[in-house]
């Protein structure tokens, strides 16, 4: 197995297609031989050789090519996809996979919100040295299988499970031992192939590049529908910040463009900000973790709380004096927002509003504060950004929502299900229907899928 030099990479296309490179480098690149590279190129000959099936992105998937930090051609499937959930997105931010559901459900693509636990166990690996590679690689091997098998390309939402999943693909990739030590388990719990082989996707995708590839149609989407009802971010401020999970682990494998800070930062966020036309505003402190860390929350509280509000949340209200800060990852979004509450009890309160990216466009174009983002489950003080972006009947939309709840609550309490799922299927909730650009209800791919089976 060879791989080419920066010199002559340029243009180079591995035999089974993985592992692309441009004509000419998008950006400055640093010259070094890309170590990560290597693995798509390793994934082909452990393909040849059985031991492996590529999940491969197809055609039916729409991809669109992104360049990553070494320049190489990285493909991000756009339709067709089968969502891994974040365990702290659905409990703590709901709005978060609501505002791509919507995303989706207005671009008319096909998705199947998978109804069954996706957890990747990387918070054991991190907090508490419980798991092993293992274990994690037995644990994301069934969860790439599920995705196979019902014909779907997973899309990755949470970015400790991204980071996770990347670290051991190279693991699985690179040693024949783990390979070996993961087979029989699953074999026992049938997610290997009927030839008995493991399946590898092709790429492992997070849901802000699937953001990021997408944030033309984005624009557009604002264009037409946002504006429509007055609402402008030109004059709103934002402060991006990358989660560690999904640039700094496997950092070779992460959307970086020449049109974000001349491909010297990662592009994801950024770029469909700007795209949106808001001004992205530039702090000292980008590149520190939000204070959450690999396990810091779990056994080092006091440390993520004075990291998250001294070296971050202070320096980007007083630095750049932001309208919002914005995030792709559950973990930071949750500790920039309970940790402005945790600062006010000791006198250091420094509010900024903080959703991440999906959420913050989709209300740019148009989607229900609450319904569809959500908001009334975020703490820190969204309510001046929304007035800043236009969208001054908030309280008009939030009185909306709570009188839908209770009804909601009566008709469960009178357990008229029937009569519930009937007002879900008028109601423009994302989930299992909801109302396409045509206006039609649209039924998702998991709307006749029983919740819990054995």
């Amino acid at each position: 197995m060879g791989h080419a030099k920066l010199d002559s990479k340029w243009g180079y296309t591995s035999p089974g297609g993985l592992l692309r490179y441009p004509e000419e480098p998008p950006f400055p690149v640093k010259e070094y031989d890309a170590h990560y590279d290597h693995i798509f190129e390793m994934m082909e000959e452990l393909e040849a050789k059985g031991e492996i099936l590529i999940h491969r992105i197809t055609e039916e998937h729409q991809p669109v090519p992104v360049y990553t930090r070494t320049g190489r051609i990285k493909l991000i499937p756009t339709n067709k996809l089968w969502h891994h959930k974040s365990c702290g997105q659905c409990g703590n931010i709901p709005g978060y996979p609501a505002s791509v559901f919507w995303f989706m459900n207005k671009f008319g693509l096909d998705y199947l919100n998978e109804p069954h636990q996706t957890s990747c166990t990387a918070w054991n690996y991190h907090g508490s040295g419980t798991s092993n590679p293992v274990a994690l690689a037995a644990v994301w091997l069934r969860n790439m299988h599920q995705a196979w098998k019902t014909g779907y390309y997973p899309l990755i939402h949470c970015g400790t499970s991204f980071g996770s999943y990347k670290e051991t693909r190279e693991q699985l990739i690179m040693n024949k031992e783990l390979r070996d030590a993961v087979k029989p388990i699953l074999k026992k719990l049938g997610r290997l192939t009927e030839d008995g082989r493991i399946v590898i996707p092709q790429e492992i995708v997070h849901y802000s590049e699937w953001v990021h590839a997408m944030r033309y149609r984005i624009a557009e989407l604002y264009q037409k529908e946002g504006k429509a009802k007055g609402i402008d971010v030109s004059n709103v401020r934002v402060a991006i910040h990358n989660a560690c999970h999904t640039y700094k682990m496997i950092a070779d494998d992460y959307p970086y463009d020449p049109e974000v800070f001349n491909g010297q930062r990662p592009a994801a966020s950024t770029a469909v900000m700007q795209a949106l036309g808001a001004q992205v505003v530039d702090y000292s402190t980008w590149y520190d973790c939000c204070g959450f860390g690999f396990r810091h929350i779990l056994t080092e509280r006091e440390f993520t709380r004075s990291f998250a509000i001294q070296r971050k949340l202070k320096v980007i209200y007083e630095e750049v004096k932001a309208d919002v800060i914005i995030t792709h990852d559950t973990g930071c979004t949750t500790t920039f927002e309970k940790n402005q509450w945790i600062g006010k009890a000791h006198g250091m309160y420094y509010p900024v509003a903080v959703m991440s990216d999906v959420m913050f466009a989709a209300l740019a174009c148009g989607a229900h504060p609450f319904k569809v983002v959500q908001l009334y489950w975020n703490c820190s003080s969204y309510e001046p950004l929304l007035e800043k972006m236009g969208i001054t009947n908030w309280r008009e939309l939030k009185k909306e929502w709570e009188d839908t709840v209770k009804y909601i609550a009566e008709l469960e309490k009178a357990g008229k299900y029937d009569q519930l799922m009937e007002f879900f299927k008028e109601y423009d909730l994302y989930e299992p229907y909801s109302r396409t650009s045509t206006g039609k209800p649209k039924a998702s791919a998991t709307a006749n899928m029983p919740l819990f089976k054995s």
